[in-house]
């Protein structure tokens, strides 16, 4: 979902106009934002990070986490007040499903003109640029997307309870999961499940409260410790790589990818599924050029340019 705020129209495809622009990006999800503050040129004035900026998970936290981290940025920066009138802006932000959702972010901003995203696109633009591929982001959240002679599909994007297979959060609730299955004696016990259990204190009463409150933030917490069992031969961390493995195998297979088209795994745990990809798949894996940030900064200065050409 898109949209474009402008100050002096309101919402809708219209653009405002400054003498001189500053280019601002934003990359938000459940874990934390990023922000960007840069000069149309490139040269970059500010860059901080900030708290969870998951639009679906907490509206108010999200956009909160964001305006906090833009006004550390604006001090790094030495940006003096009425910054924001000069800048045109791409936020990108997990959780945004609709018009609505975009609507309340540029809302809530204070710049020149706004474009509000989920962070799917600002993803693509950042690690694929224009080359044709397949981008699987994959951290708290994950993003699935294959770009093809401009055109984008994306999978997935459906939220943490419907969707987000393979992601941090999916790793952590489905060792829960396991280690729920094995404590009952449906399961055979690993050392990944028997970790997981003492750090609840052997207690399966307080797993369940921990799952009934956490976040995917919260979840995703876990992932680290299935990573590393899964490195060191744990059956039960191998299984639950595998099957996240495979879910972006069935992406991979259903794009169609072209046998020289690149694959960008990136995020705190896309990397770590290349040893489970069959070899056709890891030969076609190359490094994504950039972040979502360093998305959210070009398609801010994409928007300027086609502004600036449409004048």
């Amino acid at each position: 979902m898109v949209l474009v705020f402008s100050k002096r129209y309101g919402i809708g495809i219209y653009m405002d106009t400054a003498p001189t622009y500053l280019l601002v990006g934003v990359d938000g999800g459940g874990t934390g934002c990023r922000v960007a503050l840069s000069t149309v040129a490139g040269e970059r004035l500010g860059d901080v990070a900030g708290g969870p900026a998951n639009y679906s998970t907490d509206p108010e936290l999200a956009i909160r986490s964001v305006s906090a981290a833009l006004d550390a940025a604006a001090d790094q920066a030495g940006l003096g007040p009425g910054w924001e009138g000069r800048c045109r802006a791409h936020i990108g932000l997990a959780g945004i499903m609709s018009s609505a959702d975009a609507a309340a972010v540029a809302r809530a901003m204070r710049f020149a003109e706004t474009v509000v995203s989920d962070d799917r696109a600002t993803s693509v633009a950042g690690a694929l640029g224009e080359r044709d591929g397949m981008l699987a982001a994959i951290g708290t959240g994950t993003i699935i997307a294959g770009q093809k002679k401009g055109a984008t599909r994306f999978f997935g994007g459906w939220g943490h309870h419907l969707a987000d297979q393979a992601s941090g959060g999916w790793l952590g609730r489905s060792g829960l999961r396991r280690t729920m299955l094995a404590f009952d004696g449906l399961a055979e016990h690993s050392d990944l499940t028997r970790m997981l259990l003492a750090w609840f204190e052997d207690d399966p009463v307080g797993m369940i409260a921990f799952a009934q409150k956490a976040t995917p933030g919260d979840f995703a917490s876990l992932a680290r410790m299935i990573i590393e069992a899964a490195q060191s031969g744990d059956t039960t961390g191998k299984a639950l790589m595998q099957e996240g493995a495979g879910y972006l195998c069935l992406c991979i297979e259903t794009l169609k990818l072209d046998t020289d088209t690149v694959l960008c795994l990136s995020g705190g745990v896309g990397p770590h599924y290349a040893d489970y990809l069959p070899q056709a798949h890891r030969d076609r894996i190359r490094p994504p050029y950039g972040t979502a940030l360093d998305g959210a900064l070009a398609l801010a200065r994409r928007g300027l340019d086609k502004q600036e050409g449409s004048a």
